[in-house]
Parts: structure tokens; sequence; C-alpha cells
């Protein structure tokens, strides 16, 4: 007759068994899964802190002090101002505050115009490429060279282009059209404006036209077709069928211009030297002179928080009133 123990009813599997150690492993390799993604994103996580977050912060707590060139090679001694700095910036009765709203004028209207006209050219730009022709991706890769070209090269360009006595501009336009009296200044006075537009259009439409193109591409062909076989025209598929389906794409583009054109500072720096004309004095040129070229990092410090916090509203109410009509589409 066999006997059973109770360590052999309360422990059937032994220790060793295979089914005793699946469990621990199980756990082991769920942790694994899990923290593995935390752990391929840390060295972005690090590089993120220290190249944006902490000079952020540094300039926040620079914009409550009074840090002039005098505190320069030791900025944590500098004295507190308070809300000094902010004071005399949003001041627009004294000159630094009505000549940073003058700048803030300009860069709005100029960020608007150029969005529109690089969202306008690359649409129509990408549109046109959809059709089969012969030479489409040697004229694909001619789009893309301004957008590919490095910023300080191509610019360098324009300002040899906007030279008033031998520049190209001035060739074309007087010399060969005869559609001004004169040849014109390009790089100082109002004209310094329409000058500073072209450049960036120039430069920012090939990301436009980059991106609605793949866009295009999730778009069925058969909408098209029988679009045409009900007699919709080429403006009514677009209308219809193109536009509505790129409205996801296009505002996630039209955010990302607005962002890099608001805060472009290479493209006038190197159009026009650290002193960009009245026309076109944008908002990032002029917190570099109200930094660098006064020397009163606090104020330029103030500034830049000022404009982060209008770029953060901006951008907040733009992605709610957007998710809000994508969900009224989508019902």
């Amino acid at each position: 007759m066999t006997t059973t123990t109770p360590e052999a009813v309360e422990h059937p599997v032994r220790k060793n068994s295979p089914g005793a150690a699946s469990g621990p492993r199980r756990r082991t390799g769920r942790i694994r899964r899990l923290g593995l993604p935390y752990l391929l994103l840390l060295p972005a996580l690090i590089l993120e802190l220290l190249v944006h977050l902490v000079p952020m912060v540094i300039g926040i707590v620079m914009s409550f002090k009074e840090l002039t060139q005098f505190y320069i090679r030791d900025w944590g001694t500098a004295p507190w101002s308070g809300f000094d700095n902010y004071r005399m910036s949003v001041d627009f009765d004294a000159p630094v505050g009505e000549a940073l709203l003058h700048s803030f004028f300009v860069t709005v209207g100029f960020t608007l115009l150029s969005v529109g006209l690089c969202w306008l050219i690359g649409t129509a730009a990408a549109i046109f490429m959809q059709d089969t022709f012969r030479g489409r991706g040697l004229l694909r890769a001619l789009f893309l060279v301004p957008y590919a070209l490095p910023v300080y090269a191509a610019v360098i360009t324009w300002v040899f282009m906007f030279q008033h006595d031998n520049g190209l501009v001035n060739h074309v336009l007087h010399d060969q059209l005869h559609l001004t009296d004169k040849p014109s200044f390009w790089l100082i006075g109002d004209n310094s404006f329409w000058a500073l537009l072209t450049v960036s259009v120039w430069k920012g439409w090939p990301f436009a036209f980059l991106i609605v193109m793949a866009g295009l591409q999730n778009i069925p062909r058969e909408l098209y077709e029988a679009a045409a076989l009900d007699g919709a025209g080429v403006w009514q598929q677009i209308r219809r069928i193109t536009l509505p389906s790129l409205r996801p794409v296009n505002q996630v583009l039209v955010l990302v211009l607005f962002l890099w054109t608001f805060n472009d500072f290479n493209t006038p720096y190197v159009l026009f030297g650290k002193a960009a004309p009245e026309a076109a004095d944008l908002i990032s040129v002029h917190i570099y002179q109200a930094s660098f070229v006064t020397w009163n990092f606090g104020t330029g410090s103030a500034m830049s928080v000022l404009l982060l916090l209008f770029l953060l509203l901006v951008t907040g109410v733009y992605l709610a009133v957007t998710s809000r009509g994508r969900r009224a589409a989508d019902v």
C-alpha cells in the first residue's frame, strides 16, 4: 500500500521542475519588455534635458536678474530685479516696449505671408506632380534643392543677388524687364521686408511640397476616377477630394511652418547682419540685439520668455481648434 506524505500533497511540483521556474521567468521577461522602450529613449531624453530644458530654465532665471555686462563673468552674482525686465518689455509707451511691439507686428505679418505662400506654392506643386510625365523625377529633385541647401550658403547667395549695383535681381527687373525706374535697394528700407519674405518662401516651400506630396500618396486614385465619371472637373476634385483628405497633414504642416518661421533667426541674420532694417526687424533678431548688442541679458531673457509663452498659447489654441474641427468632421 502506497502512502502520501503531507509534504507531497502540499508541494506536488518540485522546486527544480520547469513549472516552478516559469513564473519568475515570465515576470522577468515582462519587466524587460516594459522597460526596454524607456531604456531606448533614455539617451534622447538626456540630450533633450541638456540641450533644451537646462538652458531654458537658466534663461528663465536670468530674466529675473539685472544681468548686464558688469555681471557677465559671473551671472549668478547679478542682483535680482523681480519683474522689472518684464515690465520694461511690455511698457509700450517706453522706447524698449515700443520697439518690441513693432518687431512683434512685423514678425506676425511676415509669418502669415510666408506660411501662406509656402503652403500655397507647395500644395500646387505637389498636386501638379501627381500626374505622370517625362522629367517628373528631375523636377521633384530640383524642387527640393532650396530645402536641401545649407541655410548660410543659400542666404549668402541671395545677398549677392540683392546687391544694389551688380545684383541679379536689379539686373532682371531694371535692366532686362524695365519694371523699375532705377535700381532698388533691397537690403535696406521698406524693400528689405519683401527681400526677406522672398528668401523665406524660396527656402520654405519645398518642405511644404514634400509633406503634401507624401500626404497625397494616401488618397486612393479610385476617388478621382469616380469623380471624373460623375462629371467633376479638376478644381472640383481638388476642392471636394484633395483638400479634405489633406486636412490632417495640413494641420501639422501649418503649425510646424508657423513655429519655424516665427522663430527664424538664421535667415534675417545672414541677410542683414546684426542690425536688421526696421521694416524687417523680426523678433528673433530683435531679442538678439537686446541681449548681445546692448549687453542687457536680463531684458533679452525676459523677451525670450514672453515669446515662448506667446508661442505656447498660439500652439494650444491652434491644437484645440483643429482637434474640435476634426471631431466635428468625423461626426
